[in-house]
């Protein structure tokens, strides 16, 4: 083989062909194609689609209130900064009583509103060193405790219940619990059923009894007595829970609270989402 043919770094060359045909006929080498893009195009965002955002609707509506009370209070007492005073009022106002609505119980939860006027009422014993979780599920059931409060006078379950008003509550021989013609026993049985088995979880991992007491909150037809106790459930009108939880002596310390606490969240998991 002629050395003259080999290529100059030693290594074996790729052969190179060549074509006989005239170079007019020989059909060029196509072109590499422009590699596709797999990226969608990116959306900017808007004006208009960042106005639709439920905060950004919130503050809208709320500026526009504080605007529409300055302009009408400006107009009647015929004095701007009178107006502008209004306005802000109404604006702060709106803004604490949207936060005081505001539930951690998700909207799909919401049976009525029964559960969120007992969760306002607990929310302001926080400051009292109560802790609340809200719709705790019993695990292998499909009972759940609406509020579960641990606090320095013990450990309580709170059903909140939203009834027709237009019929009576009443109770018969200290045993019955009525709600017009009907008996409420499945509800009495099924809240002390619920704290039962709260307080047999909380206590395995506590080490020692911790004892659950179980209540029915009664919102819409007046309860004519303050607490009374059916078959081991305290039966009230809804807004006395509070009254009701703190009442009692201390019984926990502020160590025994936030353990138990703990426990619970633990032992009895959040019903609504996989959470």
């Amino acid at each position: 083989m002629d050395s003259d043919n080999q290529p100059e770094d030693g290594h074996n060359a790729s052969p190179i062909w060549v074509s006989d045909r005239p170079e007019s006929e020989q059909t060029p080498p196509a072109k590499p194609s422009a590699p596709t893009s797999t990226y969608a195009p990116v959306e900017r965002a808007s004006v208009r689609t960042l106005l639709r955002q439920p905060r950004f609707r919130r503050l809208r509506n709320r500026l526009l209130l504080a605007l529409g009370v300055a302009l009408v209070v400006g107009f009647l007492v015929r004095d701007w900064r009178l107006g502008v005073t209004a306005g802000v009022i109404a604006a702060i106002a709106e803004a604490v009583y949207r936060a005081r609505s505001n539930s951690s119980v998700p909207a799909w939860r919401r049976s009525s509103v029964a559960e969120r006027r007992t969760e306002a009422q607990l929310r302001r014993l926080e400051r009292s060193g109560y802790r609340t979780l809200h719709a705790r599920a019993i695990p292998g059931t499909e009972a759940q405790i609406d509020h579960l409060v641990v606090g320095p006078t013990g450990v309580y379950a709170v059903d909140s219940e939203k009834w027709d008003k237009r019929l009576p509550v009443r109770v018969q021989m200290g045993k019955k619990l009525f709600h017009g013609p009907f008996d409420m026993k499945a509800r009495i049985s099924e809240a002390k059923l619920e704290a039962s088995q709260a307080s047999e979880l909380i206590t395995k991992s506590f080490g020692r009894e911790v004892a659950v007491v179980p209540s029915l909150a009664i919102y819409g037809p007046p309860v004519p007595w303050k607490v009374m106790t059916i078959r081991g459930v305290d039966v009230y009108q809804g807004d006395r829970a509070r009254r009701w939880i703190t009442k009692r002596e201390r019984a926990l310390t502020d160590g025994e609270i936030d353990r138990l606490y703990d426990i619970a969240a633990q032992v009895l998991p959040a019903r609504y989402g996989e959470s």
